[in-house]
């Protein structure tokens, strides 16, 4: 034991040793995040979200809205919306772990949709567990667990597989 430390009443000792673990929480559940992919330097980027409605009767809500990267999607409480390169087509290769780190856009009744979207671009896939995942221009579409406010855009390029979606549906890779 290091001798200041040893000096010190066992209090002080407990409360050091509590924030050096609560110092290796953050790095370690960054990592945990990155499942299905590492992280990388991804862009914050601010999103005004244009039409943001919650659906009822528990339908997924999508709408547009405005950023930096230009318009994208979001689900109904303003998250961005991603989608993941190494699907099928509608078959969503994110099972398992990887579904606590993206989590995907389900439809527990018919979607709805906000201004500028069109509902014959959208479509659903039945996922392995029996759930149902809204597909948009046959993307499944996904969240990101490190996306902790409306307007991230934390899973943006994560591991070259996981991008923010346009309005168009295509993958913005910047």
């Amino acid at each position: 034991m290091n001798p200041k430390l040893a000096q010190m009443p066992h209090e002080q000792r407990t409360r050091r040793s509590g924030r050096w673990l609560a110092s290796m929480v953050v790095p370690i559940a960054a990592l945990a995040l990155a499942a299905c992919g590492s992280t990388s330097s991804a862009p914050t980027t601010a999103v005004t979200p244009t039409t943001v409605v919650s659906a009822a009767t528990g339908g997924a809500h999508l709408a547009l809205a405005a950023s930096s990267l230009g318009q994208i999607l979001v689900d109904g409480s303003g998250r961005t919306v991603y989608l993941f390169t190494n699907d099928e087509g509608t078959v969503s290769s994110c099972l398992g772990g990887c579904v606590s780190n993206w989590p995907p856009v389900i439809a527990s009744a018919a979607p709805t949709f906000g201004d500028g979207l069109d509902a014959g671009d959208f479509g659903t896939t039945t996922r392995p567990d029996g759930t149902v995942q809204v597909t948009f221009y046959g993307h499944p579409l996904y969240t990101f667990a490190g996306d902790s406010q409306v307007g991230d855009v934390n899973g943006e390029g994560v591991s070259s597989v996981w991008w923010v979606i346009d309005a168009a549906g295509n993958a913005i890779k910047r």
